[in-house]
């Protein structure tokens, strides 16, 4: 599945979007506008999800920062060789190289059969051709309804009360892009393009 290319997080002073970026960039920038007392209302969203994150910015920005590597360790880098099974180094005879494939038994109608006989490749080409692609449009489908629902969320948090909200939600669910744009052209610079930017995985607007 690719990765998002959006930033982590992102932080809202009311409907202004002050930083897209790492955790620790997203609750500094939080720290600083509770500081100044900034009108807000203050909110960081996990783009993940499209929800809100409430980071502890009490104490000094050392302190903060603590925190923030406790609830986001980094990730283990991986090695840089593939893994290798052990038994693949193993030199081979000749014959059918071992391609990792699993044996098992499948139930078909004698018309299903007929047909695979028909196809070039053979059964297990074909098969494994068509399961191939019934995953990605299944991981395709998924992946929209989780950017959907991403964007609905940050939108409730902060736009539930602006006009036309019903609407934007109605063609955001619609995944009609067009439609969307179109509702969202008289609400707030920021929130317009980072709901857009949830809803389709697009570019982070200002990752910092």
């Amino acid at each position: 599945m690719p990765a998002s290319r959006l930033a982590p997080f992102s932080c809202f002073d009311g409907h202004r979007l002050v930083v897209s970026g790492t955790p620790e960039g997203a609750a500094l920038a939080l720290k600083q506008l509770r500081a100044a007392n900034a009108s807000g209302p203050l909110l960081v969203f996990d783009n993940a999800t499209g929800r809100t994150h409430d980071f502890d910015t009490r104490g000094s920005d050392a302190q903060l920062l603590v925190r923030i590597a406790k609830a986001f360790p980094a990730a283990v880098e991986a090695d840089d060789g593939p893994l290798v099974d052990d038994a693949s180094v193993v030199p081979r005879g000749r014959g059918r190289p071992k391609l990792g494939v699993i044996a098992r038994e499948v139930t078909l109608l004698p018309r299903h059969w007929a047909w695979l006989a028909e196809q070039p490749g053979g059964a297990s080409v074909v098969l494994r051709r068509l399961v191939e692609a019934a995953s990605r449009a299944g991981a395709d489908k998924d992946r929209t309804r989780r950017y959907t629902e991403r964007a609905y969320h940050f939108l409730q948090a902060i736009a539930g009360d602006l006009p036309g909200f019903e609407e934007v939600i109605r063609v955001l669910f619609a995944h009609d892009r067009a439609g969307l744009e179109a509702a969202l052209q008289s609400w707030p610079a920021d929130v317009r393009s980072h709901a857009l930017c949830l809803a389709f995985d697009d570019a982070a607007d200002g990752d910092d």
